[in-house]
């Protein structure tokens, strides 16, 4: 497919967000291609820094690196023993370093950077360091790759944060292809829906702790990833379709032959694609056509909110401009084409062998709804990922996928979608502006108008659920959660009990200027609020039994309440203040606290620190508050 047969909205958003980008794109493009032409990096080393990079190098790879006859690979990774989506990747720097040296190449462990789960912090202070740890990892992959020593990068890496930053860490140093290694999803264990079924007894008190942690057990289960369609499995949808995967690589199983394969030839392929001909550098792949196509993705699977920060900070490291605005007008006119728990009842083992991301990239270029004349890392063109990887009498190879989905009742072509649209809607108002994702709730609750209750902590609206004071239309207001007030984090503690208010019969909301991730399920949940509370955003100001209209199909946000009424109220409450926000090492992290930007600018620290960059400055009493 050529670009001139793109869908006329997604060609209109490409060309904005480049008009708009051309002066960052244009000085990270000079940055990286002036790093390129200097040669290897180690080729300028003086002869005591050289030495160092090899000293621990034994054999004829210590004569490779010390002559600068072969290229060299850094292998940066997530790899830790408690998190099962990681723990998969501790065998893989051996099979990776063994199939570089099969291709001409050397690899190197360069660094391993941090890998937390939400899912163990859920709901508990080291939660709070979760969306901090982004940054952490992307200054970990520069400091990997900071001492010069390399040709091209492998990114071991899964869940949530890891993958973002590992990729604004890499684009750095954009001169250097980079290949994304993952480690697959867990089997499928516990269907989604009966463990949702067993939480939400679970939060009115009609199952027992046992039964529940018998239900999480069967749920998450043995090593890779979690099934259902979060942050995780989202980010490895997004990079595939990005180019930056093999194609076929995201949803292939831990501990089988085939996972081992694709790992062994992403090992062979970041050696050729060092340099030379198919020199395919991060900073090129990673373009704005390729973002375009991430968010594309996205839309079409109903996938994770993180994402409307996270793409918008990985786009902004190589120096284009995505906005929220690109994230609504594609959404308009991207079918909704999976429905993967949350959205629906399969998990993404049942994707995968629906046809997975082959089809849809192959039902999405069809339909004019991708760019297909991309970068990618393994040649030019995103046809190449229509094709799904094999073993054949044991050797790896690609092949056509079916040209129908195996299950419409999880995948769809473009022509016969599960909605016309994302799911993914942006609503605004006289509060600001904030993301709703809708794949998951039903048409007749998208729209609610109610009185608000006011919270600022979890565990505070978990004893007046218990008390019965929620049993009525709500709109649950959930403040003082945003990346300035203690680091955004995911609030999933919420959804069982508003989910029961909903099955009461109630008109339910969530309004909140923290996270939910892709897990926010049936719940009309508006998050990501910006400005957030702490920042001076109006939402510091609602008070309980303040009325709240949210309207996602029209895309409405708004307290009625006068905004002289709002000016005039004194502030009740704030975030915590430097001496309280401490434990868990939330203290080490006050730095980024400090300096972090808003929601829609991608909740990141990097980047000029100017007064748009903040929103309006905290107040100093908001802070003492306790």
């Amino acid at each position: 497919m050529s670009s001139s047969r793109i869908h006329p909205v997604i060609a209109d958003v490409t060309a904005r967000i480049a008009e708009r980008s051309a002066a960052t794109r244009s000085a990270y493009l000079e940055r990286i291609d002036a790093a390129y032409a200097e040669g290897p990096q180690r080729r300028g080393l003086a002869c005591s820094n050289l030495a160092h990079g090899f000293a621990a190098v034994e054999g004829v790879d210590r004569d490779a690196l010390r002559a600068l006859r072969k290229p060299n690979v850094a292998i940066v990774s997530s790899y830790n023993e408690m998190l099962s989506a990681h723990q998969p990747l501790g065998e893989y720097p051996a099979w990776l370093k063994k199939a570089a040296a099969g291709n001409g190449g050397v690899a190197q462990f360069a660094g391993g950077v941090p890998a937390m789960c939400d899912g163990v912090t859920q709901g508990r202070a080291g939660m709070e360091l979760s969306m901090f740890s982004r940054e952490v990892i992307a200054m970990s992959t520069a400091i990997a790759l900071s001492h010069d020593m390399f040709d091209s990068t492998l990114l071991l890496g899964v869940c949530d944060k890891i993958v973002p930053g590992l990729l604004i860490g890499a684009l750095s140093f954009g001169h250097l292809p980079a290949i994304l290694v993952p480690a697959g999803p867990m089997e499928s264990g516990l269907p989604n829906k009966e463990k949702a079924r067993v939480r939400q007894l679970y939060a009115e008190g009609l199952a027992t702790r046992e039964e529940l942690l018998d239900a999480e057990a069967a749920s998450y289960h043995s090593v890779g990833t979690c099934t259902f369609y979060g942050t995780a499995n989202s980010n490895q949808m997004v990079v595939e379709v990005m180019g930056l995967h093999l194609p076929g690589a995201s949803f292939v199983q831990p501990r089988t032959a085939l996972r081992r394969a694709l790992t062994e030839e992403a090992g062979r392929r970041a050696v050729t694609i060092a340099r030379g001909e198919e020199y395919t550098p991060l900073g090129r792949v990673i373009d704005e056509k390729s973002v375009v196509n991430g968010v594309i993705s996205l839309l079409a699977t109903g996938g994770s909110t993180n994402h409307t920060m996270h793409l918008v900070a990985i786009a902004a490291a190589a120096g284009i401009q995505l906005t929220w605005d690109d994230f609504t007008d594609l959404s308009a006119v991207v079918p909704l084409l999976a429905r993967v728990y949350p959205n629906g009842s399969a998990d993404i083992n049942h994707f995968h062998a629906a046809g997975g991301i082959q089809f849809l990239v192959g039902t999405l270029l069809d339909a004019g709804l991708l760019h297909e004349d991309v970068r990618t890392v393994v040649g030019d063109g995103l046809n190449r990922y229509r094709q799904e990887p094999i073993l054949d009498d044991g050797e790896l190879i690609w092949r056509d996928v079916p040209t129908h989905s195996l299950d419409e009742d999880v995948l769809r072509p473009a022509w016969r979608p599960f909605a016309s649209d994302g799911g993914l809607r942006m609503v605004s108002g006289n509060l600001g502006r904030a993301v709703i994702k809708v794949s998951a709730v039903a048409s007749d609750r998208r729209k609610v108008e109610a009185p608000a209750r006011v919270f600022t902590t979890q565990e505070a609206f978990t004893e007046a659920f218990k008390a019965g004071e929620l049993n009525r239309d709500v709109v649950v207001v959930v403040r003082n959660q945003g990346p300035r007030a203690n680091g955004m984090p995911e609030l999933h503690k919420l959804i069982p009990a508003l989910g029961v208010l909903m099955d009461r019969g109630h008109q339910v909301a969530l309004l909140t200027d923290g996270r939910m991730s892709g897990a926010s399920g049936k719940v009309p949940a508006a998050i990501q609020l910006t400005p957030e509370a702490a920042a001076g955003g109006p939402l510091a100001k609602i008070a309980d039994g303040d009325l709240i209209r949210l309207d996602a199909d029209s895309g409405v946000l708004e307290a009625l309440v006068s905004d002289h009424v709002l000016a005039e109220r004194e502030l009740v409450d704030g975030p915590p203040d430097e001496a309280s926000w401490v434990g868990t090492g939330r203290e080490l992290f006050g730095i980024l606290r400090r300096a972090v930007g808003p929601a829609d600018q991608g909740a990141g620290v990097f980047g000029p620190l100017t007064p748009e960059h903040f929103g309006t400055p905290v107040h100093t009493n908001m802070l003492e508050v306790k």
